[in-house]
């Protein structure tokens, strides 16, 4: 038992082999199927590293706001670059918090409207030129978290009875990534409690690096739970895509960010794993002792989640960043 607000889990256990791995991979499938949230520890990324990224997040969001405009998402149909604060939307409602986001680096895929318009998703990132060690910095950031989450995903598999590479084809050599760098301002600056909006996250898994503020909330059957900050570890979330290929056995939870006291500044570094764009969602065939305790995905009519993997990602960009859509999506039709 821990003093935790979520489960604590060391994926060094699962890296171990034998009883370890054993017991590491039954504490997951729990943790993933009753709460959908849990902290990571042992999962080798180090410390100074850590630090780093959010001192360059610190730095970034430090710069003027002509240096920031330079790399406006709203240039960017790839949906990647600095949001200010308010631009983003949570059902409908503005999140308090300033961005940057990133992608994998990738070259321009040219298609029309009628043929899959997510690989319009596909691109460069951008870079302020005011941080020349930001690129090199992130992408190594984003590397070292492509690594973890697919330990992650074998170890699911596993916990599920699968074969260890069941979900490998759907994510492909060059799986679908989103990395953001977060920054929420004091509620003397605002008078919005929302940080970020309730909501699931749409891909198979999420990694949330804290600062020491708190300010993650999750919903669980006690009400909403504050994830406290634990020093080195990642809060670990289920996504959609796993919730859609196990059933509805594994959970993906509601959770919000709070407002930050006044005064308080709260930065975060959020990764976000999913499958290929042109993927479509693998629907696992569990064994009959699991298959029976399986409640099929959750429905919500405002939000239809769809087994093709790219449709659902430009759904959500498309609906969170209503700017870029109109700057850059305004003959496509909805999703």
């Amino acid at each position: 038992m821990t003093d935790h607000p979520l489960p604590l889990l060391n994926l060094s256990d699962f890296t171990a082999g034998g009883e370890r791995c054993r017991a590491f991979l039954h504490a997951l499938r729990a943790a993933s199927r009753d709460v959908g949230f849990f902290y990571l520890t042992g999962h080798g990324i180090p410390g100074d590293l850590q630090e780093a990224v959010m001192e360059t997040a610190r730095s970034f969001f430090a710069l003027p706001d002509q240096a920031k405009e330079e790399v406006r998402m709203v240039n960017s149909p790839h949906f990647r670059g600095y949001t200010r604060i308010g631009g983003e939307l949570t059902r409908g409602q503005a999140d308090w918090r300033e961005q940057f986001d990133v992608m994998r680096e990738a070259q321009v895929v040219r298609c029309h409207y009628g043929e899959a318009p997510w690989l319009r998703l596909y691109g460069p990132n951008q870079w302020p030129s005011a941080l020349p060690r930001m690129r090199e910095l992130v992408l190594d950031w984003q590397d070292r978290l492509t690594g973890v989450t697919l330990t992650l995903l074998r170890a699911f598999a596993l916990a599920l009875e699968q074969d260890a590479g069941v979900f490998d084809e759907s994510v492909g050599e060059v799986p679908f990534q989103h990395l953001k760098l977060i920054r929420y301002p004091g509620r003397d600056t605002t008078l919005s409690d929302q940080g970020v909006g309730e909501h699931k996250d749409s891909g198979y898994l999420t990694l949330v690096l804290q600062d020491d503020t708190p300010g993650l909330e999750v919903l669980t059957d006690r009400g909403w739970v504050l994830a406290t900050p634990v020093p080195g570890s990642f809060v670990v979330n289920i996504g959609e895509l796993l919730e859609l290929a196990s059933n509805g056995y594994l959970k993906a939870t509601l959770h919000r960010v709070v407002t930050p006291p006044a005064g308080v500044t709260r930065y975060s570094s959020a990764f976000f794993m999913g499958a290929r764009l042109d993927a479509d969602v693998p629907l696992l065939d569990l064994p009959g002792y699991l298959a029976r305790e399986a409640k099929g995905p959750s429905s919500d009519p405002l939000n239809p989640l769809f087994h093709q993997v790219g449709r659902n990602v430009l759904k959500g960009r498309l609906r969170s960043h209503v700017d870029v859509a109109n700057a850059h999506y305004g003959e496509l039709e909805p999703l």
